[in-house]
């Protein structure tokens, strides 16, 4: 079923009548890296009829962010495919080997792949795809009861587009997310989602100022670092974290990403659940410890030429911000928590290192009335991350922090959770689905929790 045509970005008219009358398995509304993991995975599966819609032209992964030394924190196992089934024809490896980069690799001796690497092989995997539809813009998503479908309408160049389907996934990603503090600032402000493109124009500034405390703001702040001789400017870093957080990944904490955690983490009451995801930020949002040490490294190798234009402050928020266009420049109301003093400071440019917020899908409006949500007007995510009141017929990827915990943005985790929805959509173990992987126990013991249930010994 996998081919190497590229004609799924445009369309024909027979291809949309067909598609308005054709009932799919599977919709899958948005091709980052879960959703085509699971279209990677519904491929070779005769009995699983599966297409995927995305408003982009092709596949594009934290472009504004691809940096040379950039790499992404998890090993390369982590794939698309591989953690449900290694055999996969769509798995890293395979792609290193048909690339040619198998064995240096091997000798590389690192399990992490750079962000390039993974963003070419992700989008070596979607060319080889046959069921990816580029170009559609999903604007609505209905519910026919008569026929118990799911009817899906997408914009096009050529026009609107009509799907349908037994079940949706929705695997929309996230969106810059900003402080209300510094929302809708004019001027030349910027967020890290879209670094790249105006990383000359922060070089040829008087100053910047980096704000954020993960892994985005370290590789920007030490990327500017690095040129902070030769172009001459100021450079600050301010975060309002109590210090630079390293990620937390001992292997008796990554167990906390697995499939017994997180049905401990589901079955926690919502509150619980919200005060555990504000504690365990540090173990996913952290900075890599390497990355920590990289900055330090610099710094000191800059600071034998004499003192280093920068600073870094810790406990900080940016409280208010304002645009002088006369000027040029921001001015900063900053406030020094463990203190309770604020101060003024200014700078020419703005980096928002601020993080992502999921994307609200609009287009389920229509559908509302059929989907769960929790007391705060969340997704009320199932175990098996369906979100629909019809028991297990819209889907979410990565929508599911406050109900699944660390395991909704771990790429490691991306394709147990595809071969669940497979199996919950299909009523087969299409790949085999381990129960239980690590060695701790995270709730009451089997035997409390069988003698509390009744159940004899």
């Amino acid at each position: 079923m996998t081919s190497t045509s590229t004609s799924t970005s445009t369309s024909t008219s027979t291809s949309a009548s067909a598609s308005a009358t054709r009932v799919h398995d599977v919709i899958g509304i948005g091709i980052g890296p879960f959703n085509l993991g699971l279209a990677c995975l519904t491929d070779p599966l005769d009995d699983l009829d599966a297409v995927f819609l995305d408003a982009a032209d092709g596949f594009a992964w934290h472009h504004g962010m691809m940096l040379d030394d950039a790499t992404i924190q998890v090993p390369f196992l982590a794939d698309l495919v591989t953690m449900a089934d290694p055999t996969s024809p769509f798995s890293f490896l395979a792609w290193l080997k048909e690339t040619g980069r198998l064995y240096p690799f091997f000798i590389r001796e690192d399990f992490h792949p750079l962000r390039s690497e993974y963003d070419a092989y992700c989008r070596w995997a979607a060319d080889r795809l046959d069921t990816l539809r580029w170009g559609r813009r999903v604007v609505a998503v209905e519910h026919d009861t008569a026929q118990d479908v799911f009817t899906v309408h997408a914009d096009t160049a050529a026009g609107p587009e009509t799907y349908r389907a037994r079940h949706v996934v929705v695997g929309v990603g996230t969106e810059p997310s900003v402080p209300a503090a510094l929302r809708d600032l004019a001027g030349p402000v910027v967020h890290s989602a879209d670094y790249l493109p105006h990383r000359d124009a922060l070089r040829s500034a008087g100053s910047v100022a980096v704000v954020g405390s993960g892994q985005s703001a370290a590789e920007v702040y030490r990327d500017l670092l690095e040129g902070i001789r030769d172009g001459g400017y100021r450079l600050d870093w301010i975060t309002r974290s109590p210090r630079f957080f390293p990620m937390e990944d001992t292997k008796l904490t990554l167990e906390m990403t697995s499939p017994e955690y997180t049905d401990h983490f589901h079955a926690l009451p919502e509150a619980v659940r919200d005060r555990l995801g504000r504690e365990q930020r540090s173990l996913y949002k952290g900075i890599s410890a390497d990355l920590v040490s990289a900055i330090h490294d610099a710094l000191y190798r800059i600071s034998a030429r004499g003192p280093v234009p920068t600073t870094l402050r810790t406990e900080t928020s940016v409280t208010a911000a304002t645009w002088d266009a006369d000027r040029g420049a921001y001015r900063l109301t900053l406030r020094h928590e463990q203190l309770g003093e604020t101060y003024e400071h200014e700078v020419e440019r703005l980096v928002l290192a601020t993080g992502y917020t999921p994307r609200p899908p609009r287009f389920l409006d229509p559908v509302e009335h059929l989907v769960a949500r929790d007391s705060r007007g969340r997704f009320a995510v199932a175990r098996d991350h369906h979100v629909d009141t019809l028991g297990g017929r819209i889907w979410v990827q990565n929508a599911e922090e406050h109900t699944h915990g660390l395991t909704a943005p771990d790429l490691g985790m991306g394709a147990w959770r595809n071969a669940s929805i497979i199996r919950s959509v299909t009523g087969r173990e299409a790949y085999g689905l381990e129960a239980r992987v690590a060695f701790q126990e995270f709730g009451l013991p089997a035997s409390v929790r069988a003698e509390r249930a009744g159940v004899p010994a």
